[in-house]
């Protein structure tokens, strides 16, 4: 997988850009993502079920994976079955 993949879901509707990754399973709601979506849907893990916001940038607690959220979908984002969280906006610097 290389920066600039679109990967879509298997249990919902989420749809990822990858911004940055090393080697490993990106997951969406518990099943992992490919590039083309399944005819049947994986079941939605209870545990992975926090939904994705369109626009958002996933980060893992390393810096090794970044993806990038352009379809919203009920299900949340997880490399190996480890939750990736929010990337926190920079602040800019004061004009004072």
């Amino acid at each position: 997988m290389k920066p600039g993949t679109r990967l879509k879901s298997a249990a919902c509707d989420t749809e990822v850009m990858v911004i940055r990754c090393a080697d490993g399973q990106i997951e969406c709601g518990g099943a992992p993502m490919g590039e083309a979506k399944p005819a049947e849907a994986a079941p939605l893990a209870a545990d992975f079920s926090a939904g994705t916001l369109m626009g958002k940038r996933y980060v893992d607690a390393d810096g090794k994976y970044e993806l990038l959220c352009v379809k919203p979908g009920k299900g949340s984002l997880s490399v190996d079955s480890v939750a990736l969280v929010v990337k926190d906006a920079k602040p800019l610097p004061a004009s004072d």
